[in-house]
């Protein structure tokens, strides 16, 4: 650990990073990090930072723009390729410490950090492409330009599921595009966010370009959407908080983005590969512990195949194996927190209190007192269910029976979320206009409802997204502004 934040004595407290540095939080607290696939375990302390140190961080962001602005986006989008390196050579040991931190498995949380990689080498591209576009102009001999230039200092505040992807995919355009950015990470990942800053810091960033802010968001979030030099604000997490950021961005003239929760329906229609829908619907439930905004919560299914479909789920489910996501052959982890375990188990018993029909799993096992939770799966649920409405955030998933394709399509809709959604069929037909009418961002078709590729847009509508979409060429429209530009050559 000394390796990497390069200090005497720093073994298991792991600090702010502020303009270039890394330093203790003016509170003197400090947050214990402990493991939990084993409660008892803690894997070390992070700051409490106050409002002070955050402004310090957006004082240090906004003295670092003008310099950062006005290097090369080549030049920047270098930096971004050398963090990639690093990043890459870096995987194991920081997936390791996401492991240990939120139980996401080994494999999962090495892949989260490849596809940062892979991420900070889409955007060090984006350094080399156009700023702008020539329009032409009504009058002559005039050059008319609009010009992207960058929005100024971005405030990403990022969740704890994704550690390490969710970050670097806020972060990685905001600086390609020329903004400095303070990062307040979810405090469950404080130390895995150390070792992603350090990535940043040794690929050659520019001291302020990039301020690392740990400890509450109930104490620290407001300044970050609210203080004047702060110009956009990039938000993933739970709706509750998403709105408020919302409220408070607004009044203060701030653009902002949010990626909120989800409720993600699989169709599964007759003429399907009920092998593949059944293995992807629990892939989609199952996978990462269900901590997923993208996971797979509801199935449709229709009613001829419906006894099949769940035979073949719990054929899949009953394949899962649990424990440390350190271990080999281990499938799940645990959820990452007592907090997490009690809403989850909490939900497992709506669902038996509201009628629904538990098929399988639904509880708890005591392995090292860890968090663990069994695969659970619901039959028969009905809409006016909690399980069915809202985001559970485990490994739960409802099945339900509908008649037909178009019950399906009304009842897949039928929520205030509109993140992503699947459908399984052999029908084109049913499949393009499935596509065209499921009221979310994302559509697989014969596919998981998670999933996402650094060069595709990331995003939903209604309740679950505001504001332009994530990743992508799509990046560009939070992290930039246009400017028009008129260039009249006659002086006289």
């Amino acid at each position: 650990m000394n390796e990497y934040l390069g200090r005497v004595n720093i073994v298991t407290n792991y600090l702010n990073f502020i303009n270039g540095e890394w330093v203790s939080a003016s509170s003197g607290e400090k947050h214990e990090h402990f493991n939990p696939a084993n409660p008892s375990e803690s894997i070390g302390f992070t700051e409490v930072s106050t409002v002070g140190d955050v402004e310090k961080a957006i004082e240090a962001a906004k003295a670092a723009s003008a310099g950062w602005k006005a290097m090369s986006s080549v030049n920047r989008g270098e930096i971004l390729r050398k963090a990639a390196d690093i990043l890459e050579e870096r995987a194991d040991d920081i997936a390791k410490t996401a492991t240990q931190e939120m139980g996401k498995r080994f494999i999962e949380t090495k892949g989260e950090a490849l596809r940062g990689a892979s991420i900070l080498r889409y955007y060090a591209q984006e350094g080399m492409r156009k700023k702008g576009e020539v329009l032409p102009s009504a009058a002559n001999g005039t050059t008319l330009l609009a010009v992207r230039v960058p929005v100024g200092v971005v405030a990403a505040i990022t969740p704890w599921n994704f550690p390490i992807a969710i970050p670097i995919w806020k972060m990685a355009p905001a600086l390609v595009f020329g903004n400095p950015v303070v990062w307040k990470p979810g405090q469950e990942t404080g130390i895995t966010a150390t070792k992603v800053a350090k990535v940043f810091e040794d690929a050659g960033l520019p001291a302020g370009v990039l301020n690392l802010v740990l400890g509450r968001g109930s104490v620290i979030g407001d300044v970050l959407t609210t203080h004047k030099d702060v110009a956009a604000v990039t938000f993933t997490g739970s709706n509750a908080v998403g709105q408020n950021i919302a409220k408070l961005a607004t009044a203060t003239g701030k653009k902002f983005q949010l990626e909120l929760g989800g409720k993600n329906p699989a169709v599964v229609l007759e003429d399907a590969n009920l092998d593949l829908a059944a293995r992807l619907v629990v892939d989609g439930a199952m996978k990462q512990t269900g901590q997923r905004c993208t996971a797979t919560s509801r199935a449709y299914v229709e009613a001829s195949i419906y006894d099949e479909f769940v035979e073949k789920v719990i054929e899949y489910a009953d394949k899962i194996t649990i424990g440390d996501g350190l271990q080999d052959g281990i499938t799940m982890g645990p959820v990452a927190s007592k907090k997490q375990f009690d809403t989850v188990t909490g939900y497992v018993q709506k669902g038996k209190d509201e009628g629904a029909e538990l098929l399988y799993g639904g509880s708890t096992l005591d392995i090292n007192g860890g968090y663990y939770i069994e695969p659970t799966i619901f039959g028969n649920a009905t809409h006016e269910m909690s399980i069915v409405n809202e985001e559970i955030f485990g490994p739960v998933v409802a099945l339900m029976k509908v008649a037909d394709y178009d019950e399906a399509l009304q009842k897949a809709n039928d929520t205030i979320y509109g993140l992503s959604a699947a459908v399984f069929t052999d029908s084109l037909e049913k499949a393009f206009h499935f596509m065209e009418n499921s009221e979310v961002g994302m559509v697989q078709i014969n596919g998981e409802t998670g999933g996402a590729e650094p060069q595709a847009p990331f995003g939903g509508i209604k309740s679950s997204g505001q504001g332009p979409k994530e990743q992508g060429q799509s990046a560009v429209e939070f992290f930039t502004t246009n400017k028009t530009v008129t260039i009249n050559p006659y002086t006289k």
